[in-house]
């Protein structure tokens, strides 16, 4: 299936109001903002020897700056699409608070600046891995793959799993292992925690013409898809703690609470209809986020403490 932009979107015919910062704010999709900092900044304490405060600080805000690009540019060219579906419909760009030119403009405005930072803070691979990142979501995901393909959360999701790996780069100049480990538990994380949502809002999906799993392949297939990505994760998110660079702590954590994914994507596999197949999509949705966030935490904290300890040792 492939969906075409729909050009007849006018945001003209939409009564502008004044933007104000909180809409702009609004475009740089904060929920996301908060997880790529999360991620990164642990991609900075695992990474080899040591970066200066400042110019950690420094990359970080830069990594963050990039993810709200992204976003802002997804959001100027999906608001033909967005204005159709219940989720996204009061966005600033289809709800008329700013144009897709200015959306367009600020996105376009955060990308150079927050590569250019990268690169003149920390290292110009940080900056390439970082424009790389900021460019395979803007085009890959969001006007390629997105209207053509049910896979398209699953590629781009590359996207979403990057802020480790630049993050890394940033500290240390290279790529590591360990930061292609973290990349790979966001990797295989994004399917599951997504296609939980889309379950729930597969007519706003199938409205606006996107193909995603569900009204693509079905439901069944999502459910099956679900569970397969939740068994291929538990194991990878205990990775880091066998790789040697997270704590006992840190391996017992991952390990239960991966257990813990794996019994709620067999909770969504087994409830096929009805309020019992929502709740069972909502319950994975929100655990999800919350799996991550416990990992990516863990690990940082860890890591934090570790290099106070050797500081004061």
């Amino acid at each position: 299936m492939t969906y075409v932009k729909d050009q007849s979107f006018k945001q003209d015919s939409l009564e502008i109001s004044i933007a104000e910062p909180k809409d702009y704010f609004a475009l740089l999709k904060p929920r996301v903002m908060y997880l790529v900092v999360l991620t990164a900044l642990a991609g900075i304490m695992t990474a080899p020897g040591h970066v200066h405060g400042l110019i950690g600080f420094v990359s970080l805000l830069a990594i963050a700056v990039g993810a709200g690009a992204s976003g802002a540019l997804n959001m100027w060219y999906d608001a033909d699409i967005d204005a159709i579906m219940t989720r996204t419909r009061t966005r600033p760009v289809p709800s008329g608070r700013i144009t897709g030119d200015q959306a367009l403009a600020f996105g376009l405005i955060l990308s150079f600046a927050s590569v250019f930072t990268l690169g003149l803070v920390a290292n110009w691979l940080a900056a390439s891995l970082l424009a790389f990142t900021i460019f395979f979501y803007a085009v890959i995901y969001t006007m390629w793959l997105k209207r053509w393909t049910p896979q398209n959360i699953v590629i781009g999701g590359a996207a979403g799993a990057f802020p480790p790996i630049v993050g890394c780069a940033a500290a240390s100049g290279s790529i590591t292992w360990d930061s292609v480990i973290l990349f790979t538990i966001i990797f295989l994380w994004t399917p599951p925690h997504f296609w939980a949502l889309a379950i729930l809002k597969s007519q706003d999906y199938e409205e606006a013409g996107v193909p995603m799993m569900p009204n693509a392949k079905g439901l069944d297939r999502t459910r099956l898809e679900i569970l397969i990505y939740s068994l291929l994760l538990a194991p990878v998110g205990v990775l880091p703690w066998l790789f040697g660079f997270a704590s006992p702590v840190y391996g017992v954590l991952s390990i239960v609470s991966g257990l813990g994914f794996v019994a709620l994507a067999w909770r969504v596999f087994q409830r096929r209809t009805g309020k019992p197949a929502d709740s069972a999509a909502k319950g994975l949705f929100a655990y999800s986020i919350l799996y991550l966030f416990l990992l990516f935490g863990v690990l940082v904290i860890e890591t934090a403490g570790a290099l106070i300890l050797n500081r004061l040792g």
